[in-house]
């Protein structure tokens, strides 16, 4: 199964003010780059501001504070006359409070009231939210694609590895807020350590961090794109490599579809961004492993995975759909 493009103009028409003005504002926030959009009373994308983004937590009140006067100039709307801001962000995410920590790519361990300095940096009175970006880029799928009605999951394989779930158009975040992080389920006790303090997780085997320690590339190349580039011209090495990955995020892939069933699984994140590829490995993963199982083949996983588009705005709109 391909992917679909993942094109703004499919945003499902939520947004319907009774006294607003329909337009909001999404911020997906990278560990290097920011990108910002507002979003128009009928989905459309009015205007988008990409900048770097500034570590540590003044320097993320910066960027948002920068994004948002290149997101006014462009579209001609004061901040202060958009119905609501949402963020989504790396890192332990409080969606009630809209605090965040321990987003050590942004150099933030200490909590931070993301929220409410929002508010106070923009002069903003209006509704902030503030939602892992996981769970962000998740909202995001199902907004672009009209899939309110279903059950959604989004694997993300970007540094570590975390799945982001939708049920029927509301995120599941579960009792602490942890619902998804499959990417610190062990799958070998004799594994590397993982940052979590456990041994042998998932991530340690599907991840682009995981790539980087399997298959090394001089700086400035990608070692996601190298490592296939590679296995499909026949490098022995890389072939290997690619079999241990693809068998690791088969496992998440099962784990996530054993235990919420969803109707459609996303592979997103910034391994995402070789394409056809990946979903191609996890596919034939997939099917290795359904050969002597017909429990397994009758779930058909391979025909339920797409890849999300390179260098979408998915998260973005489902930041800026956060919140009532």
């Amino acid at each position: 199964m391909t992917s679909p493009p993942l094109d703004a103009a499919r945003v499902a028409a939520r947004v319907d003010p009774v006294t607003g003005s329909g337009y909001r504002i999404g911020f997906d926030i990278g560990g290097t780059k920011t990108l910002g959009i507002v979003l128009g009373p009928t989905g459309e994308i009015v205007a988008r501001a990409r900048i770097a983004t500034l570590s540590g937590a003044e320097g993320l009140l910066d960027t948002i504070h920068e994004a948002a006067r290149s997101l006014a100039s462009a579209s001609g709307l004061d901040v202060s006359n958009v119905d609501a801001i949402g963020i989504g962000i790396p890192g332990l995410v409080s969606a009630r409070s809209g605090v965040i920590e321990h987003a050590v790519n942004l150099r933030i361990a200490k909590p931070v009231a993301l929220a409410r300095l929002v508010r106070e940096r923009l002069g903003y009175a209006g509704d902030v939210r503030v939602e892992n970006d996981v769970n962000v880029a998740a909202r995001g799928i199902v907004e672009e694609l009209g899939l309110h009605d279903r059950v959604v999951s989004l694997i993300s394989v970007g540094t570590g590895l975390a799945a982001g779930l939708v049920v029927r158009g509301e995120l599941w975040r579960g009792a602490a807020g942890i619902a998804g992080e499959i990417g610190h389920v062990p799958i070998d006790p004799h594994g590397p350590m993982c940052g979590c303090g456990q041994r042998g997780c998932i991530e340690q085997y599907a991840s682009g961090s995981a790539l980087a320690r399997m298959w090394p590339v001089a700086a400035g190349q990608q070692p996601a794109s190298s490592m296939f580039d590679a296995a499909d011209a026949g490098n022995a090495t890389a072939v290997a490599v690619r079999t241990k990955f693809s068998s690791a995020l088969a496992t998440a892939i099962q784990m996530i579809a054993l235990s919420v069933d969803p109707d459609l699984i996303v592979l997103g994140g910034g391994v995402a961004s070789v394409g056809e590829p990946l979903r191609l490995a996890a596919a034939n993963a997939l099917r290795e492993r359904s050969r002597h199982s017909a429990f397994l083949r009758a779930l058909r996983l391979e025909e339920r995975l797409i890849v999300a588009s390179k260098g979408s705005t998915t998260a973005a709109v489902g930041a800026a759909t956060l919140g009532p």
